[in-house]
């Protein structure tokens, strides 16, 4: 067994592993760029090495700088996570050059998954049903507008290197084509370092199960059940399960054995996994098909790994160290059901757009890395959260936007769904947006809990974007007698230090608070309130200080994260921030005759609604615009965003240029009307 590894990554894949490595008493080795000198991974690692500047093109993706970090601290052997070298065939050969180990496949399955094209001919070949397409290389646009045609709408347009949702475009037409072509070839170069591209039918309703295998050197190949993904957004995957709501005991033989034949094709060993798209509409799951195979180990393992009991982590270390694999494909059962959610640094309520700034709080709902595989619990459920992440420290523009993963367990589906609600409730965090509320959304959505899933899901559960989950009137009554409880509180508290000498000042029982859209009428009593005349018995454990406070009633447990400016209180809960206004009766007449305020016409103005870089402008000064033309597109954080016109008019003037950086709400360019 190796004495000392190191860590080709960052972020909670590093931290991942060097958990393991830990426990396995294996010293470890991190590496780190200039913007993570400060990161939990190289403050956990036995040892850390700086490699670089932030951007990755400068520091993670260049081998030579891994492999001298090897050399200096004595590594016996390199785990590479995922993303940046972890597919990279040619880093494989390097470190076997200098006797250093790789724990994951041989340079041969790397180089013949990591291609794309090539895979989909050799899944042919293995006997793997693939998806109808053109595997071969796409000259330019026209060529790729004759293909798809060809094929027939609607097609997938992805990068041959590609992976992790970038370097993907869908296209329902011709014009689709036209405009997303060199953006993928774009997405492909600047990620992977790879610009070519192939197209394919895309299954329309389809979902998206991957089955896991590990192997050994000594040629053993097993399959470890099946993940459903198919909860995506923009091809990143949000929610991952596993064992499939979908799949049967005898689809996942098959999908196993197809696996399984394909990675004995290559001669395959380490972890993997198998990517299947499957036909959503044909409940027999007869019409499955290859998509690709990932030749690491996947962000979504620790659903896997909280069902089966194997620490993946753990058995890539031992394949790469020369031992056989300690159990059997029988050995390999399913207990319970586990669900992933990536908890992104994005903004859901404005259209997910990439936010990246300080964590000036950061508190998960367990702490990280403890309790096993599973995390903390019992065996009604356990929660486990991963990161990389810790308060006070900065999500970047350079990497990828994922703060953490929370991971839960329990032997229902219904009950790791109920599970996650109530971790995300407690899941505090504040500086950059997140997707918490969304998340929690999801968990709750009918469709979501019936395992009636497709990768169209988010689309077409939310397609005027993200509002909150919704909230019933009763939750909204809870909801309005603890604002008013809350303000109650703080008003007898200010009240009995300001007033000390002749004690504290009458606070009023009735209030009025206002929230989503509506006004409700709070009297408050002992252990109750009566809310717009409905009785309201329950508690709130609110007292000031408190930044998440716990409410029953209504026959409802919430964890509600609160926040306040004045007289307006922020809490936040299921999935939905509700902006209270609270007043005293008394004073609620009053603010009819206070005079709002209106927002100023921002329309004429094309403005990054994120930092980035702009990569290119699609018009010039004195140019005419139509409504919703593209005019810009901006990069963050590896993917690429097309800002559009929110009315017709002339370009009259552009302020910033291609290739400069831009800063949030800065403004590109004026359009006249």
């Amino acid at each position: 067994m190796f004495s000392k590894i190191l860590i080709a990554n960052r972020g909670e894949i590093a931290c991942r592993i060097i958990t393991t490595a830990r426990r396995m008493g294996i010293a470890t080795v991190a590496v780190y760029s200039d913007a993570d000198a400060r990161s939990p991974h190289v403050q956990m690692a036995d040892e850390a090495v700086h490699i670089g500047p932030a951007p990755a093109a400068e520091s993670y993706l260049v081998a030579e700088k891994i492999i001298a970090a090897c050399r200096e601290t004595g590594a016996e052997a390199v785990h590479p996570g995922y993303g940046f070298l972890s597919e990279r065939a040619s880093f494989v050969e390097a470190l076997e050059a200098e006797g250093i180990a790789f724990i994951g496949p041989p340079p041969k399955a790397i180089a013949a998954m990591g291609d794309k094209i090539e895979s989909k001919k050799l899944a042919r070949e293995a006997g793997v049903n693939v998806v109808p397409g053109y595997v071969g290389e796409i000259a330019d646009t026209e060529h790729a507008v004759k293909i798809a045609g060809e094929i027939g709408y609607p097609v997938m347009m992805k990068a041959s290197a590609g992976g992790g949702g970038k370097g993907m475009r869908l296209a329902w037409s011709e014009e689709d084509v036209r405009e997303g072509f060199e953006a993928t070839k774009r997405e492909g170069l600047n990620s992977f370092g790879d610009d070519r591209v192939f197209i394919e039918k895309f299954i329309e309703s389809p979902r998206h199960i991957e089955i896991q295998v590990l192997g050994d050197k000594h040629g053993t190949l097993l399959h470890l059940n099946e993940r459903e993904c198919s909860i995506q957004r923009r091809n990143q995957k949000v929610v991952e399960e596993s064992p499939s709501p979908f799949v049967t005991t005898e689809m996942r033989a098959r999908m196993g054995a197809q696996a399984i034949a394909l990675g004995k094709a290559v001669g395959y060993f380490s972890a993997g996994t198998v990517e299947l798209i499957v036909d959503g509409s044909d409940a027999s799951g007869e019409n499955f098909y290859f998509l690709e195979m990932n030749t690491r180990l996947q962000v979504e393992h620790p659903v896997t790994e909280a069902v089966t009991g194997v620490d993946l982590v753990e058995q890539m270390i031992r394949v790469a160290a020369g031992e056989k694999l300690g159990f059997t494909q029988e050995d390999i059962g399913v207990d319970g059901h586990a669900i992933e959610t990536r908890i992104y640094a994005e903004d859901p309520y404005r259209n997910f757009l990439p936010s990246i700034g300080r964590l000036s709080r950061y508190r998960p709902s367990v702490p990280s890395w403890s309790g096993g595989l599973r995390g903390q619990g019992d065996e009604h459920g356990t929660i486990r959260v991963d990161d990389g992440v810790a308060e006070g420290g900065e999500v970047s523009m350079f990497y990828d936007p994922m703060i953490a993963k929370l991971v839960t367990w329990a032997p229902t589906r219904d009950g790791a769904a109920d599970l996650q609600i109530k971790a995300l409730d407690h899941f505090w965090i504040e500086g950059p947006g997140h997707n918490v509320d969304f998340l929690s959304a999801l968990m709750q959505h009918p469709r979501f809990r019936s395992g009636n899933l497709s990768t169209g899901f988010i689309a077409e559960e939310y397609p005027e974007g993200f509002a909150g989950a919704p909230a019933s009137d009763e939750r909204l009554r809870v909801i309005a007698a603890c604002a008013a409880g809350m303000e109650f509180t703080r008003q007898v508290r200010s009240n009995s230090v300001s007033g000390q000498l002749n004690g504290p000042p009458q606070v009023t029982n009735d209030w009025v608070v206002w929230n989503a859209g509506k006004q409700f009428h709070v009297t408050l009593g002992e252990g109750h309130a009566v809310v717009d005349g409905h009785l309201v018995e329950g508690h709130c454990d609110w007292h000031p200080g408190m930044s998440i406070a716990h409410a029953t009633g209504e026959e409802e447990q919430l964890g509600i994260k609160v926040s306040r400016q004045r007289n307006r209180w922020t809490l936040t809960t299921h999935g939905r921030t509700h902006e209270t206004r609270v007043l005293p009766a008394y004073l609620a007449g009053l603010t009819q005759h206070m005079k709002i305020k209106q927002p100023p016409d921002l329309s004429r103005f094309l403005i990054s609604p994120m930092p980035g870089l702009l990569v290119k402008l699609h018009i010039a000064e004195g140019e005419k615009v139509e409504s919703g033309q593209s005019l810009a597109t901006i990069e963050a954080m590896k993917m690429e965003n097309t800002l559009r016109a929110a009315k017709a008019g002339v370009v009259r003037k552009i302020l910033v240029g291609e290739g400069e950086s831009l800063a949030a709400d800065e403004v590109i360019l004026e359009i006249e009307t």
